[in-house]
């Protein structure tokens, strides 16, 4: 398939995980595709999504260096751990201003450049602990409760524009920053099975089965999907399975 032929992507957090098996689906389906990152090794393009002026050179550059500007992924995140009094002033803005303020910073550089596409689309990494409360989760989960929010009103802003906005909102998938949590835990073998053991499926998403999901959301093929939250979750979120017998 072939249907980002001709097509640019940028893509936050693009180095690795989620944003780089993102940035693979891509360009294996013909985009040519910037990969925006704080680390973005020898060939992507620096970008602090905290910082106007680096959001903004890193948009120009990728305009400069192929030509137009068709899709944005805004995939660049963190994450958090504790309950609502388990992180001070300090850390809840730092989430927020990566995980919200930053999908804006990103899309603001970008809408002028979007505008004039005409296979334009915005899609930004939710999470399913936007729409299911998770213990010890409690910024992470105000971050991507305001992302889920802040999609939809996107989608109502730009849909006249010629801009479609969507969103994914995976359940626990096995990225590197997953990984270093389980390092973390007292006995890390258990936690994952823990993890694995609340999503129905039994197993933890892949990074792989996001990325198809952002790419099907982002395809000119797809162009009747505006204001979508794609569940890549394993039914954790909808989904009440009996306990095993």
């Amino acid at each position: 398939m072939r249907d980002f032929e001709g097509l640019v992507a940028a893509v936050t957090g693009g180095a690795s995980g989620i944003g780089a098996a993102t940035a693979e689906e891509l360009e294996e389906r013909g985009a040519r595709v910037a990969r925006l990152d704080i680390n973005p090794g020898q060939d992507g393009i620096r970008c602090d999504v905290t910082d106007d002026e680096s959001v903004r050179a890193a948009v120009t550059e990728t305009v400069e260096r192929f030509g137009r500007l068709d899709v944005l992924i805004n995939n660049a995140g963190i994450g958090a751990q504790g309950d609502v009094g388990a992180n001070d002033d300090a850390e809840w803005h730092r989430v927020l201003d990566v995980n919200v303020v930053g999908i804006a910073r990103v899309s603001r550089a970008a809408l002028p450049h979007l505008r004039r596409s005409p296979s334009a689309a915005i899609v930004n990494t939710c999470s399913i602990a936007a729409w299911a409360g998770l213990p010890q989760r409690a910024l992470y989960s105000a971050s991507k409760g305001a992302v889920y929010a802040l999609t939809l009103a996107m989608a109502a802003d730009h849909v006249r524009e010629g801009i479609r906005v969507n969103c994914v909102a995976p359940g626990t998938v096995d990225t590197p920053w997953v990984g270093r949590l389980l390092d973390a835990a007292e006995d890390p073998a258990a936690e994952r099975a823990a993890l694995q053991a609340r999503q129905p499926t039994g197993r933890l998403v892949s990074a792989e089965e996001v990325a198809q999901a952002i790419t099907y959301l982002a395809s000119p093929l797809s162009g009747a999907s505006v204001g979508t939250v794609l569940a890549v979750d394993g039914g954790m979120h909808g989904l009440r399975l009996r306990p095993h017998s």
